[in-house]
């Protein structure tokens, strides 16, 4: 996707009412769609809109226009638009904003409220939004005089998807937006990311150049801003695995010798092995909030060379060597260029043969139950059958639950952004409505969001929202009546003892029916590829529900070293 922005109309100023101005500053930042619930407190916005050619698409839920938006902007760069009214519209948004925040999408919500002349005291609805939304947006602010308007958007946007992306939020009061205010939309101009230190990139190639078992671990950041080309380009010139987090599939293709896939789901996974001897590790768009140090620095012994768009946090265990803060597919082409001029004769500096035995392992492990026809079907049989049906640009995205452990571990990437993965905040409920956000960023790519029986449930009244847009995103849900990772969780932490964690289901099939779209439930584990094919045949949505054995998880567990696993 172009950096570029749409431009402005460089017409004069001129009066508006304060609604349509704001509709116009929108359309200068190229916003075609917003996603939300209305309510009395933004009608005149809503009005407005309907001479806009901005689409306004109508959600059942404003934490489900939130997830939306979550998707659409990490899928284009650029922000999604959700919009609510006051009180109880805006507390609806805030679980899906604040997963927005910390998944680092570009996200702006719109919200409503009451009028300036009854904020200062007890009134219907009234609170105080602003303050609410701080702790988990990059920026809020209320519009005070529509002739500020223009500044306000324009700030949003810019501060919503510059690095590190995330949430801005706006709050217009009701009489404001509908005064009169001279004005016109902002420039919309292009913002360069500064480069990195070249003494920090020097550092960093020296550091390397004198490593031993130096590996690269790759996060959410490094699928942004054509980062992964220049991650490719630093593995081949040094010979270096590259291991990716949740958030970071697809930084390097699942072909490629170099890919180690992924960490985070245990202590001690096969990748963990390249850990424990590391003693410099690059982390390129590593975020934190992914997966801790704590799992694969606990010793507090490994050089790291921290390089993203922002300087590294401060963790006991994330001592960083070597801080280089910048545009990160700048920061890698730099590190590239300072390896050929200065250390060309150490290139490269591992040998990738002698990590393919343990590649192979890994395959060999993801391949395992590929020929089971158990029913309830082994999560990793489903994943590989939907690996093998989806093509490498098509989008997965993932749930929050026992199976996004599963997804994480087994479901790899040929491209970045093909896996959708909240592991930042984790919200349950983020699949189904994100899938709707995925597919409005990209209708020509195939989107399967997979759920579990609990998180699909979260957000199920949006099934009406794919329907009613004729939208053939398929929703499949692995049906187990439990919450599946908090009793995997609890078994491994007493002695497999755990809560009640058990609850009723619909009948998917008669759900799905219900809503009006194809919905089917798998009786035969040969049938999956068969039912995907039909599924996405559909004009519209499609449900597929899957009987899943859990029991695979304990099996999980103990088989991977008979150690105790952090999840």
């Amino acid at each position: 996707m172009s950096e570029l922005q749409p431009q402005a109309d460089q017409q004069p100023c001129t009066t508006h009412k304060a609604s349509d101005l704001f509709v116009r500053c929108l359309e200068a930042e190229g916003v075609t769609h917003i996603f939300g619930v209305p309510g009395e407190e933004n009608a005149d916005l809503m009005i407005s809109l309907l001479d806009s050619p901005i689409e306004f698409v109508l959600c059942r839920h404003e934490q489900a226009a939130a997830f939306i938006c979550d998707a659409y902007g990490r899928l284009t760069g650029r922000a999604g638009v959700c919009l609510s009214t006051l009180g109880p519209g805006a507390t609806n948004l805030v679980t899906g904003l604040a997963d927005a925040n910390m998944d680092r999408s570009p996200t702006v919500a719109l919200i409503g409220q009451a009028s300036t002349k009854r904020l200062h005291k007890e009134s219907h609805q009234n609170m105080d939004a602003i303050s609410m939304v701080r702790p988990i947006s990059k920026w809020a602010q209320t519009v005070m005089d529509p002739e500020t308007i223009p500044e306000v958007v324009r700030k949003a946007f810019k501060l919503a998807e510059a690095e590190k992306p995330g949430v801005t939020v706006i709050e217009l009061p009701e009489d404001l937006a509908e005064e009169q205010a001279v004005g016109r939309p902002m420039n919309v101009y292009k913002t360069r990311r500064p480069a990195a230190d070249h003494k920090a990139v020097t550092a960093a190639a020296e550091l390397l150049a004198q490593a031993k078992n130096p590996v690269i671990l790759a996060g959410n950041g490094a699928l942004r801003k054509r980062a992964a080309s220049q991650l490719k380009r630093l593995a081949h010139k040094t010979g270096l695995p590259v291991i990716n987090t949740f958030m970071g599939k697809g930084a390097i293709p699942r072909s490629d010798p170099h890919c180690l896939f992924t960490m985070g789901l245990q202590g001690r996974d096969h990748v963990n092995v390249l850990f424990a001897k590391a003693d410099v590790v690059i982390c390129v768009g590593y975020d934190l909030v992914e997966y801790s140090p704590h799992f694969w620095n606990a010793d507090q012994e490994k050089a790291i060379i921290h390089i993203d768009f922002e300087p590294a946090e401060i963790d006991t265990h994330y001592t960083v060597a070597v801080d280089v803060a910048g545009d990160v597919a700048d920061a890698l082409w730099q590190l590239n260029m300072e390896l050929e001029k200065n250390h060309a004769a150490a290139l490269p500096l591992q040998d990738i043969q002698q990590f393919q035995a343990l590649r192979q392992t890994i395959l060999d492990d993801f391949a395992m139950e590929k020929d089971s026809d158990a029913l309830p079907m082994k999560p990793q049989k489903i994943l590989w059958d939907v690996r093998a049906f989806l093509d490498a640009q098509d989008i997965l995205l993932s749930d929050v639950g026992a199976h996004k452990m599963w997804i994480s571990r087994y479901y790899q990437c040929d491209a970045p952004n093909t896996c959708l993965i909240s592991n930042g905040f984790c919200s349950m409920g983020f699949a189904l409505p994100g899938a709707i956000g995925a597919k409005f960023a990209c209708p020509d790519q195939r989107v399967l969001a997979i759920c579990g029986d609990a998180g699909f449930m979260m957000n199920v009244q949006d099934l009406e929202t794919a329907v009613r847009l004729k939208l053939n995103v398929v929703f499949m849900v692995w049906v187990d009546g439990e919450y599946g990772l908090i009793k995997w969780k609890q078994q491994n932490q007493f002695e497999g003892r755990h809560s009640k964690l058990d609850f009723g289901n619909p009948d998917f099939e008669k759900l799905a029916e219900s809503f009006g779209m194809w919905g089917r439930e798998l009786r035969e584990a040969q049938a999956l590829p068969a039912l995907l094919e039909e599924a996405f045949a559909q004009e519209g949505p499609a449900l597929i529900s899957i009987p899943v054995d859990y029991g695979e998880n304990r099996k999980l567990t103990e088989r991977l070293g008979k150690i105790d696993v952090t999840i």
